[in-house]
């Protein structure tokens, strides 16, 4: 199917735009657009960090220590740069432009993360995906994704990341229904996406701009798509590039804490509890370069949904 074609539209919704929090962590910028107060969820995508671009110097770069995840799967989209991926089941693996790790948490897992050769570019996606309750006390495991389908248009690369989309199906394992696609243009260029109007979708602009559903978007906002769309109007500027993403409604949104997605505040207590106390069911990673991380306190807070 050509990403050109045009399809019939159902009533969208009007689009909302949420404003990413930024934030600098290590010299990498990082722009989290999900959660946010208004939006928790895109059907099982519970969470979005854009991280960079960033060059850094000579000698400097990031390095995240050993830290532990439930409940979800963790979605490493690497746009630019090389990451070294280790965790506590003993894989080992280098990431680069192109290529998707996909690490799913489970009952309890613990990875760690470091950009390779200190100095130079780093430009990545990184989501998070629910897992539903069939699926979220499940054993941990880890996937490399070294290529993806790649569908090409008047102008645009589309690579299914996620789902199937324009008759192509992503390899990746995920156990809702979920697309993500990441659109990059090579000139300024017009595109009619079809959507699943049951899904719910959002998009976001990882360079330059875009112009979505009559919005225009640059890096720092994620639109809002809702449901009941059949199609998407994109046009991208040269060079731009955007991730859509989409899934089936999740329900009532996970609780979120630190690197943790659980139902109950006491599953949240007894993971940072786990962790801290260094017990066996995060493991350890071997060759992990940097310290350890903490976990830190809920500190007699209730959390709602999505915090």
């Amino acid at each position: 199917m050509n990403p050109n074609e045009t399809h019939p539209h159902a009533a969208p919704p009007a689009p909302r735009r949420i404003e990413a929090r930024p934030s600098d962590v290590g010299g990498i910028v990082l722009r989290r657009a999900l959660p946010h107060r208004a939006l928790r969820t895109v059907g099982a995508w519970c969470f979005v960090d854009h991280a960079g671009p960033a060059h850094f110097p000579p000698g400097q770069g990031m390095h995240v220590g050993p830290h532990p995840h439930i409940g979800l799967q963790t979605f490493t989209w690497m746009i630019e740069g090389a990451l070294l991926h280790r965790d506590s089941l003993g894989s080992e693996q280098l990431i680069r432009a192109g290529q998707v790790n996909l690490m799913t948490a489970g009952r309890g897992i613990a990875h760690s993360e470091d950009q390779v050769g200190d100095g130079g570019a780093l430009h990545a996606a990184q989501m998070w995906i629910a897992l539903p309750d069939a699926e979220r006390n499940r054993a941990p495991a880890f996937e490399h994704h070294a290529e993806l389908p790649v569908v090409e248009g008047d102008g645009v690369s589309v690579t299914v990341l996620v789902g199937e989309a324009l008759g192509r199906r992503s390899p990746v394992q995920v156990f809702s229904p979920l697309v993500g696609l990441d659109l990059v243009a090579q000139r300024e260029a017009t595109v009619s996406l079809p959507l699943d109007p049951g899904f719910e979708h959002a998009a976001l602009v990882l360079r330059k701009s875009a112009t979505v559903a009559g919005e225009a978007l640059e890096p720092g906002t994620l639109l809002d798509l809702g449901r009941g769309a059949s199609a998407v109007e994109i046009h991208l500027a040269a060079d731009a590039q955007l991730l859509l993403l989409g899934g089936a409604p999740f329900g009532p949104p996970p609780l979120l804490w630190w690197n943790f997605v659980a139902r109950t505040q006491d599953e949240l207590e007894q993971a940072l509890a786990d962790w801290n106390g260094g017990s066996e069911r995060f493991g350890e990673v071997p060759g992990a370069g940097s310290p350890r991380l903490v976990a830190p306190s809920l500190a007699g807070l209730r959390l709602k949904s999505g915090t």
